[in-house]
């Protein structure tokens, strides 16, 4: 399996995350690539953002979690039908 992400799935997912929270996503990216997460955090629920704190720090709940047929359909009904 490879372990590396799609750069065109990542830009798309922070596109339609940046909107989903109203930041714009070359902010939310550099962000998340400092590993700064209170931009995201900040327009989560409690319960979410600690979900997602325990992700982050665990690799492979990212990429089964990316790789689920959950996260494949929100991200095409997302992005208006795009394929991952």
């Amino acid at each position: 399996m490879n372990n590396e992400l799609d750069p065109n799935k990542i830009k798309g997912l922070l596109n339609v995350i940046s909107k989903k929270i109203g930041v714009p996503p070359e902010k939310l990216r550099s962000e998340l690539e400092e590993g700064k997460f209170d931009t995201a955090l900040s327009a989560m629920n409690k319960n979410d953002a600690l979900r997602f704190k325990q992700a982050v720090n665990n690799p492979k709940i990212v990429e089964k979690m990316m790789s689920s047929p959950q996260a494949k359909a929100l991200y095409e009904k997302l992005t208006g039908g795009k394929k991952m």
